[in-house]
């Protein structure tokens, strides 16, 4: 083919299905390791080939049906909801303006924010900051955490490694951290993307694709759990650290 000819319609569509088809692979092979991670693998990757909009719609099904699960298994939904409504109430609030406020800005700008929100992400996972929480203290520290989550929930889908420090600054069970941690995720995952339906960020065709990505995110996650018993937690982390900084800097020099 010609330098300057150009590339048929076809191909691109079949690098842009291909490429979304990787990203829930990757996505729920993180999850099915890790345990958590997969808009944190599925976004940034789409991103280079879709909109950063479309891309966080793409996973709004794949987030919802595991955390909604999660939430009724863990049978903590009545205590999640009575200790952490300041973080849910300002979550929804800073995550519905903050989806208003990226009406504004063009996919170069959008990219740029999911950059950003990736490297505040790896820093907080690499550095593993140790906090401490009073628990007269907790209501304020959790409306506080709610706003920051809000925020970049709302320009990227990345509030995971936020929630997980404070959650973990506040030494809860192993059941309560998991019951909690699905609460707050869904309870992000609701407004976020309800938001981008009513401003138009996303549509009922975007839900369409995001449902079939749960067959690939289902593939994911069973190479997931066959790695996490093969290779040591440990390495796994650090080439997932090089994929978030190799991806961070991606987004940052796309045009």
């Amino acid at each position: 083919m010609p330098f300057n000819q150009a590339i048929p319609l076809d191909v691109i569509l079949g690098a842009t299905v291909l490429t979304c088809v990787a990203a829930f692979i990757l996505g729920g092979l993180v999850k099915g390791t890790l345990g958590v991670g997969l808009p944190l693998l599925a976004v940034p990757l789409m991103s280079m080939a879709i909109p950063s909009p479309r891309a966080i719609g793409m996973v709004a099904v794949p987030v919802l049906l595991s955390n909604l699960w999660q939430m009724i298994d863990s049978r903590k939904i009545v205590q999640g909801w009575r200790r952490f409504w300041p973080l849910i109430a300002m979550q929804l609030i800073s995550t519905i303006l903050t989806v208003k406020f990226t009406l504004s800005l063009n996919e170069h700008e959008m990219n740029q924010m999911v950059a950003f929100s990736m490297l505040l992400a790896l820093g907080l996972m690499v550095l593993k900051p140790t906090i401490k929480v009073e628990r007269e203290g907790e209501k304020k520290a959790s409306a506080i955490v709610g706003l920051v989550s809000g925020l970049l929930g709302g320009v990227s889908s990345l509030t995971g490694p936020v929630i997980i420090t404070y959650l973990m600054a506040l030494k809860l069970s192993r059941e309560e951290f998991i019951g909690c941690i699905s609460i707050i995720y869904l309870s992000s995952g609701l407004p976020l993307y309800g938001a981008m339906l009513y401003y138009g960020r996303m549509d009922l065709l975007d839900l369409s694709y995001s449902a079939m990505a749960l067959i690939p995110m289902a593939v994911g996650l069973y190479i997931g759990k066959i790695i996490r018993n093969k290779m040591s937690e440990t390495v796994f982390r650090y080439i997932l650290y090089l994929y978030l900084l190799g991806m961070s800097i991606a987004l940052l020099l796309r045009a």
